[in-house]
């Protein structure tokens, strides 16, 4: 059985871990993590049952797989210790903006997967994409959409995709609150009750989007159907349009791809 070593124990690392368990798909037998903060350490093994070590050295020796979960800023200093024992192991790094070629560097021998999760994992819905470093087998990329499946779902992209993924996936879910607040703010302009406007506009975009999967139709024909001639849904989709909607997300995604290039260098 691959032995699992989660290299940070923050709140993602720990939805993670929590889905693998719950899915049964994997042991809590099986994992193991460390985080320098002990109040995250005992908050993830409280969340998910496995056991967080107070010393990462034999548990990182003994893992296949570790999955590093430390912020960017510190992830070369936290690595530098363990970087004469990472051959022969997969690393699969969800450090947001750390390519490949730099975990390479800071993860010597090892087979690499980056991964650009978002935070509805949190709750198990989230939407991953994951890319592969130039050693990686088939069999490494079939355990990270196991993994990633346990909390979502999960695609596979090239690296140079990634930065459209974080702009997209990534922060997609600030836009989405943004929009679900729009939404109730106007329930509420309009006299409803602000639990009422915001359970309105909750499951209207829960709905939506579920209907959009299951029907697997395109979601202007899916808009097309609920907007009748001169009517209600007609009038605010003019507004929308007059506000040049459509054009603002598109540009907020690509800001946000160019802020993660950025970041990147």
């Amino acid at each position: 059985m691959n032995k699992i070593f989660f290299f940070g124990a923050g709140k993602m690392a720990t939805a993670i871990a929590g889905g693998m368990v719950k899915s049964g798909k994997f042991r809590a037998a099986d994992l193991t993590a460390f985080d320098v903060s002990a109040d995250a350490a005992k908050k993830f093994t409280a969340a998910t049952e496995v056991a967080a070590v107070s010393d990462a050295k034999k548990s990182f020796a003994a893992a296949d797989t570790v999955l590093v979960a430390v912020k960017p800023q510190v992830v070369a200093e936290a690595l530098a210790p363990f970087s004469g024992g990472f051959s022969g192991k997969l690393v699969i790094s969800i450090v947001a903006g750390v390519p490949l070629e730099k975990l390479a560097a800071l993860c010597p021998g090892s087979r690499l997967i980056r991964v650009m999760p978002n935070t509805p994992a949190l709750v198990g819905a989230g939407a991953a994409a994951y890319a592969a470093g130039k050693t990686a087998k088939a069999a490494d990329l079939k355990l990270a959409e196991k993994i990633l499946s346990s909390v979502g779902s999960a695609v596979v992209v090239k690296e140079r995709d990634l930065d459209a993924v974080t702009a997209l996936s990534g922060s997609g879910p600030a836009y989405v609150f943004d929009f679900i607040q729009a939404l109730a703010d106007g329930g509420v302009a309009e006299g409803l009750t602000r639990d009422v406007a915001l359970e309105l506009a909750i499951e209207t975009v829960l709905g939506s989007a579920r209907m959009l999967r299951e029907t697997q139709t395109h979601p202007a024909i899916l808009r097309d159907a609920v907007t009748s001639p001169a009517g209600t849904t007609s009038r605010a989709l003019e507004v929308l349009e007059q506000g040049g909607f459509k054009g603002l997300v598109i540009g907020a995604v690509r800001a946000a791809a160019i802020r993660s290039r950025e970041l990147g260098k």
